[in-house]
């Protein structure tokens, strides 16, 4: 449990006007003594609507992150690569609100005042930490899938499966371990900070505290995912219209068309008896059966669906940056901003943004994505119905009965 530090101030100024300047002396010497030993005092400010709104939080990332992984789960024809993502993302994101909110919760609770021992303070800031960089390393991968996906998607649909993505995912939470561990051995300190209500990073001046590089990465992650949605932006405006079919003429010597550019005329030809060449090669409907033949090339279906997919993740980029953005401008400020503090108002607000970005993916997936609500509403109404039992069956027992 947390320590408590009794101080004892007694006032020696006489009359009113005295003591209390003797108790406001005193309660800065308690404020100042707690905060050199990392301890904090319980906060008389009201928590009730902190409470309330990480209670809505953790409701809504639990039920609709568990709702969109049962519905990939469930549905055959998600069984793909860009969904295999958003199963990876929603699954982290539920379990990030299983388990560091409560505790964020708990010290709201208690006049947010962390209530455990320092250890469990680390645990749950590597757990925070960890799904933060976690969530931009995977973005990241799905931006970089999305630009193939629509650039090359003989490529795409050839090498991209699901052990390929299982492989990326590996690897993006191999690299967000290696980010989020090296603070608990007191690189870039773990720390309760009373502001946020969250054990995390202890963002001081530069010179004083090694956090401004996980910062940096975090940064530069964010930039590179939103430079590739930008090319792919560029690729999608430059083959946005259709360019007019060349037609290759056909090569004859003897009447016997032949080439790119033959049909079934040739046959016919040689059938009515113009030319005594060799007989021509079976070229009726070529390119018909060449793309028959070849179904990985992107049709015009398939192009309109893969650009919606990448919509949807867009959109779930574009709300992560929207919602880290005042923490990582906070962040920023105590690392660069020397003697100067935010107001505590905007410091608390920008970590329950982060907070709420746990919930918003859901939201986001079901209303940007058609085939996300098709699926989900074809399958609420398969629960729906009952299961009918056959008339027939009754009338017939019944006959033979008589």
């Amino acid at each position: 449990m947390a320590n408590i530090i009794n101080i004892n101030v007694s006032s020696s100024g006489s009359g009113g006007g005295g003591g209390g300047a003797g108790t406001a002396a005193g309660g800065g010497v308690i404020s100042a003594a707690a905060s050199a030993a990392g301890l904090y005092l319980p906060s008389r400010e009201p928590a009730g609507g902190k409470l309330a709104s990480l209670g809505i939080i953790i409701f809504a990332s639990l039920a609709g992150n568990l709702l969109l992984s049962f519905h990939v789960l469930r549905q055959k024809s998600l069984h793909r690569a860009p969904y295999y993502f958003l199963l990876d993302l929603c699954l982290a994101d539920a379990a990030r609100a299983a388990v560091c909110f409560p505790f964020v919760w708990a010290s709201a609770m208690r006049g947010s005042v962390w209530p455990y021992e320092p250890l469990g303070c680390k645990v749950v800031a590597f757990f925070s930490v960890l799904s933060a960089f976690h969530a931009v390393f995977v973005l990241f991968c799905v931006a970089i899938t999305r630009y193939i996906a629509i650039a090359h998607h003989r490529f795409y649909c050839k090498r991209v499966t699901l052990w390929t993505c299982v492989a990326v995912l590996c690897t993006a939470w191999t690299l967000s371990v290696a980010m989020a561990f090296p603070p608990v051995f007191d690189i870039g300190t773990y720390k309760y900070i009373r502001d946020e209500g969250q054990c995390h990073f202890e963002h001081r001046h530069f010179r004083a505290n090694d956090s401004l590089g996980f910062m940096l990465m975090l940064v530069v992650i964010i930039v590179a995912t939103h430079v590739v949605y930008a090319k792919l932006v560029c690729f999608v405006h430059e083959h946005r219209r259709m360019r007019p079919a060349q037609v290759v003429p056909a090569v004859s010597h003897n009447w016997t068309f032949h080439g790119p550019g033959a049909t079934g005329q040739a046959a016919s030809n040689w059938i009515a008896g113009f030319g005594r060449g060799p007989t021509p090669p079976t070229l009726v409907g070529i390119r018909q059966n060449f793309f028959a033949q070849n179904k990985r090339l992107l049709a015009v279906d398939d192009f309109k669906a893969e650009k919606r997919i990448g919509r949807m993740f867009y959109a779930i980029t574009l709300a992560f940056l929207a919602l880290w953005l005042p923490y990582l401008v906070a962040c920023f400020w105590r690392v660069f901003a020397r003697g100067h503090t935010l107001p505590h108002g905007f410091v608390a607000t920008a970590a329950w943004l982060t907070y709420g970005q746990a919930c918003v993916n859901p939201l986001l997936c079901y209303a940007s994505n058609r085939e996300l609500r098709r699926s989900f509403w074809s399958n609420l109404a398969q629960c729906r119905k009952s299961p009918t039992v056959p008339q027939e069956a009754y009338c017939v027992i019944g006959r033979q009965c008589e």
